[in-house]
């Protein structure tokens, strides 16, 4: 396999990092754009770029003159961005991949949800700001920007949450430290709703395959889909078996207030979004996805949550008042 030049947008954290890890354990060169406002931990050999899509074609002046075989982009978020990334580089790349989300479909109550389901209404490219409202229809803009500029050239990446060592949300990890720390703890559901997410590194391999292959399309990026049950019990293996869970069905939960922010990646089977964990990942796996084990995701997340304090979602104080409420009821 011949040796490739690859350009990140992005690339100092989470996905980014793994992504330039992988791409780095394959032999290539990488060069990555960012801002600058982040820590950045990429080694040494990794090419540092500095710039702003922001600006438009005027914060992509480090780009001036160079060529790359092929640019991921993990940090559009707004059309304003990637107008101004894939306009720049129309000529300077050989692919562009971008990553987008599962959050573009229309049709969330679908199961499974598949490339080809209906997209949600595209925001306007002069909206700029990213909200839980415009987050999805600002992806499906950029995903048509992107197609119309690179055409075959492009490549689309539609991940579900993506788990693993770094990341930044917590909606994963706030179950496995919840676990680690042990005691009864609030388990949503009754243990028969799914969660479905994806290993960071199980997706910066297939952004790899996609690079090294000329892959070109649209695919899901999904992992194993697993019932709550199992998710926590896999947990438990990976951190312990100091932890039980209490589980409160969805009513009770709604009664008690709590709503999907205190639940992270909390989804009711037969919910309104219940398909956003049943994501098909046949398309992906047939062009070269492959898939750690859940244990491996949960073992890996905790070595490294352990020293790294999480987002906290849901209180101690406000699970144990729940807990409460639910036991004397």
């Amino acid at each position: 396999m011949a040796k490739m030049s690859v350009l990140v947008l992005g690339g100092t954290q989470f996905v980014g990092r793994h992504l330039v890890e992988a791409l780095l354990a394959g032999g290539h060169r990488v060069s990555v754009l960012t801002r600058g406002r982040t820590p950045d931990e990429l080694p040494g050999e990794v090419e540092r770029l500095r710039g702003d899509r922001d600006e438009g074609e005027a914060g992509l002046s480090a780009l001036a003159g160079r060529e790359w075989d092929a640019c991921v982009d993990v940090s559009g978020y707004t059309p304003r961005q990637v107008r101004a990334s894939a306009g720049a580089l129309r000529d300077r790349v050989g692919r562009y991949v971008f990553v987008s989300t599962v959050s573009v479909y229309a049709e969330q109550a679908r199961h499974p949800i598949r490339e080809d389901d209906p997209l949600l209404p595209e925001a306007a490219e002069s909206v700029t700001e990213v909200t839980g409202e415009t987050y999805g229809p600002l992806k499906v803009t950029c995903e048509r920007i992107v197609g119309e500029v690179l055409g075959e050239r492009a490549t689309i990446l539609r991940p579900q949450i993506v788990a693993g060592p770094f990341d930044p949300t917590g909606r994963y990890t706030y179950w496995v430290d919840r676990v680690a720390a042990g005691g009864d703890f609030l388990a949503p559901g009754d243990g028969s709703d799914f969660l479905q997410v994806i290993d960071a590194r199980d997706l910066a391999r297939f952004t790899v395959t996609v690079l090294e292959e000329g892959v070109p399309g649209v695919f899901n990026l999904s992992g194993p889909r697993l019932s709550w049950r199992d998710f926590l019990d896999t947990v438990r293996e990976a951190t312990g078996p100091g932890a039980t869970p209490v589980w409160v069905d969805a009513a009770t939960l709604e009664a008690h207030g709590l709503r999907w922010h205190d639940l992270p990646a909390y989804v009711p089977a037969n919910g309104e979004q219940g398909g956003v964990m049943n994501v098909s990942n046949d398309r992906a796996r047939a062009a070269g996805l492959t898939l750690q084990d859940p244990l491996t995701t949960a073992r890996d997340t905790r070595a490294w949550s352990a020293d790294h304090p999480q987002k906290v979602f849901l209180t101690r104080e406000r699970e144990a008042e729940v807990l409460r409420a639910v036991g004397e009821g």
